[in-house]
C-alpha cells in the first residue's frame, strides 16, 4: 500500500466511502440478521432443529474457509474485480437464499454467500486504508469499525422487523438494492490495481485445510442425527478430517511455498491468542443461536420482541471495544483479558438460572454485560496476537485468525444443538419416569382432569408439559457447558506474553483488531 493514497474527486472518494461501507454493513449485518428468523425458516420448510442450524453454520464456514485466499485472488486478478465480483456474488446468492423452496436449497445458497462474503470486510477495509491520507487513517478505520459493529447490533432488530412485517424472506432481500447500489459505484469510480501473474499458491495446502474443517463441520452437524460413530457417514467423515489435516500438516511442513508458514505456531502469543478467540466465537454465537428460540419457542415473545433482546449484546461489544481501544497500550493486557473472561463468566452464570419467565430487563443487560465481555477478549487479543509477529506473517496471520473465530462460531452452534436434543430427550425420559398414574399430585383438583394421563387429551397435555421442562433444562445444561469451557481456558491468559513496548498500535492492527 502506498504512502501517497491515489487522487480522487471529491464525489468519486464519497461514492467509493459510501459504497465501501454498504458492502461491509451487507456482511456484518449477514452475520445475525438470520438468527431471529430461524424458528419462522424451519416452520416453513418443515425442518428439524440440526438441519435448519446448517443455515448459520454454512454461512460462517464458507466465509472462513475463503477469507484465506482473499490476498492471493486480489495480487492475480485485481481489487476492483475481485471486490465488485464478491458483491454481486454475495447479493445474488442473498436473493436466491430468500426464494429457496427447501433446507437444502437455502444451505446451499448461504454456502455461496458466505464463499462470496469472505472478501467484503478486508477489502472495504483496504480500500478505505488507501483513500485517506496516513494522518486521516485513524478517523477512517473508526469509520470502518463503526460500521462493523453496527451490523450485528442491527441484525437482530432488522431480521425481526422484517419477519414480523413481512417475511422471513426479507432477511436476504433486503441485501439486494444495497448490493447493486455498491457494486455500480465501485466498478465505475475504485481504480484497478496492478496484477501479479506470478504469484503463486499451495492450492493442495488450501485444498487439505478446506476439506478438513468442511468435514469436522459435517461431523458435528449430524453426529446427533446418525447416532455418532455408530454410523459409517460419521466415520467416513472422521477419516476425511483426520487425513485432509495431516496432509495439510505435512505440506506446511516440507512444502517449498506451504499455505501457512509454520513459524506463525512457534509464537506463543498467537498460538493461545487465536486459541481464545476460538472459544470466544463458539461462547458468543451459539448463545446466541439458543437465545432465539429459547425467546419465540418457550418465554412465547413475538419475533420482533426477540431481536429487540437480543440486539443489546453487539452494544456492550462495542463500547467495549471502543474503550479498549483507548487503553490498549497503556495497561497490562493480560488484566484487560481476564476482567473480560471474568465479566463472561458472570454472565454464563445469569444464563444458567434461566426460565421463560425471565424478565426483559435481565434479557437486556444481561446481554449487555455479555457484549462488554466478549469485546474486552476480543480486542486486546487480536492485537496481541500480533505483536510479537514479524511483519511479513502477520497477512498470514490474519487469515488464521478470522479462519479459527468463525470455525469456533460454527462448531459452537453444531454442538450445543446437537447437545440440546440429547439433553431434551434424556430429561423427557427422566421427568416421565415419575410421572405414573399412582402419583398422588395428578389424582385430584384441576390437575387430576388437564393431566389425567389415562385420557387421551390427559395424557398429550401432560407429555407437552414434561417435554417444555425437558427442554429448559437442556438450554441450562448448554448454557453451563459454556460456563465451565469458559473458566477452565480462563487461566491460558497467564501465559501471554504482553510487548511493553507496543504502546502505538497501527491503523491496520487496529482494524483487524476490529473486524
Amino acid at each position: 500500500m502506498s504512502e501517497s493514497p491515489p487522487t480522487y474527486g471529491k464525489a468519486g472518494l464519497v461514492i467509493i466511502a459510501v459504497c465501501t461501507m454498504f458492502a461491509t454493513l451487507m456482511q456484518a449485518l449477514d452475520t445475525t440478521i438470520a438468527n431471529v428468523a430461524l424458528p419462522y425458516m424451519q416452520g416453513s420448510m418443515s425442518a428439524s432443529q440440526d438441519e435448519i442450524d446448517w443455515v448459520l453454520t454454512s454461512y460462517i464456514v464458507a466465509a472462513a474457509i475463503m477469507t484465506a485466499p482473499t490476498g492471493f485472488l486480489v495480487s492475480r486478478f485485481g481489487r476492483t474485480r475481485v471486490y465488485v465480483t464478491s458483491i454481486i456474488g454475495f447479493t445474488i446468492a442473498s436473493a436466491l437464499c430468500g426464494a429457496a423452496q427447501s433446507v437444502e436449497q437455502i444451505v446451499l445458497c448461504r454456502l455461496l454467500q458466505g464463499a462470496f462474503g469472505a472478501a467484503l470486510i478486508p477489502l472495504s477495509q483496504t480500500v478505505l486504508l488507501e483513500l485517506f491520507p496516513r494522518e486521516k487513517r485513524g478517523l477512517a478505520m473508526s469509520f470502518w469499525g463503526i460500521g462493523v459493529q453496527v451490523g450485528p447490533i442491527a441484525g437482530p432488530f432488522v431480521g425481526g422487523f422484517l419477519t414480523e412485517n413481512f417475511s422471513w424472506r426479507w432477511v436476504f432481500y433486503v441485501n439486494v438494492p444495497f448490493g447493486i447500489m455498491a457494486a455500480l459505484g465501485l466498478l465505475f469510480y475504485l481504480r484497478e490495481t496492478k496484477r501479479n501473474h506470478t504469484m503463486r499458491v499451495d492450492w493442495l495446502g488450501f485444498a487439505a485445510l478446506s476439506l478438513a474443517v468442511g468435514a469436522i463441520q459435517l461431523l458435528f452437524d449430524r453426529g446427533e442425527v446418525v447416532d455418532w460413530f455408530s454410523s459409517t457417514e460419521i466415520i467416513i467423515e472422521a477419516v476425511v478430517a483426520g487425513t485432509s489435516f495431516y496432509v495439510f500438516v505435512v505440506q506446511m511442513l516440507l512444502g517449498r511455498e506451504p499455505f501457512l508458514s509454520p513459524k506463525l505456531f512457534t509464537d506463543s502469543n498467537f498460538v493461545i491468542g487465536t486459541f481464545l478467540v476460538f472459544l470466544v466465537g463458539l461462547n458468543q454465537f451459539a448463545t446466541l443461536a439458543l437465545l432465539s428460540p429459547y425467546l419465540q419457542n418457550l418465554a412465547g415473545d413475538p419475533v420482533i420482541m426477540t431481536g429487540f433482546l437480543l440486539g443489546p449484546r453487539g452494544i456492550g461489544m462495542m463500547c467495549a471495544m471502543l474503550i479498549a481501544g483507548q487503553v490498549l497500550g497503556k495497561i497490562d493486557v493480560r488484566l484487560m483479558v481476564g476482567a473480560g473472561f471474568v465479566i463472561a463468566i458472570y454472565a454464563m452464570l445469569s444464563f444458567t438460572r434461566w426460565t421463560p419467565d425471565v424478565s426483559h430487563e435481565e434479557i437486556i443487560v444481561n446481554g449487555i454485560t455479555q457484549g462488554l465481555g466478549a469485546g474486552f477478549i476480543f480486542m486486546p487479543l487480536s492485537t496481541v496476537i500480533y505483536a510479537t509477529l514479524p511483519a511479513n506473517l502477520r497477512v498470514e496471520a490474519a487469515g488464521v485468525f478470522n479462519l479459527l473465530r468463525n470455525l469456533g462460531s460454527a462448531l459452537g452452534i453444531s454442538i450445543t444443538g446437537a447437545l440440546l436434543q440429547t439433553n431434551t430427550q434424556v430429561n423427557h425420559e427422566i421427568l416421565g419416569s415419575v410421572i405414573t398414574p399412582f402419583n398422588r399430585a395428578l389424582q385430584s383438583g384441576a390437575v387430576g382432569q388437564l393431566w389425567n394421563p389415562d385420557t387421551a387429551a390427559g395424557a398429550a397435555a401432560l407429555d407437552s408439559v414434561i417435554n417444555n421442562q425437558a427442554n429448559i433444562i437442556a438450554y441450562s445444561d448448554d448454557f453451563k457447558l459454556m460456563l465451565v469451557i469458559t473458566a477452565v481456558v480462563m487461566p491460558l491468559v497467564l501465559l501471554l506474553r504482553p510487548n511493553k513496548t507496543q504502546v502505538l498500535v497501527s491503523d491496520e492492527e487496529k482494524a483487524q483488531a476490529l473486524h
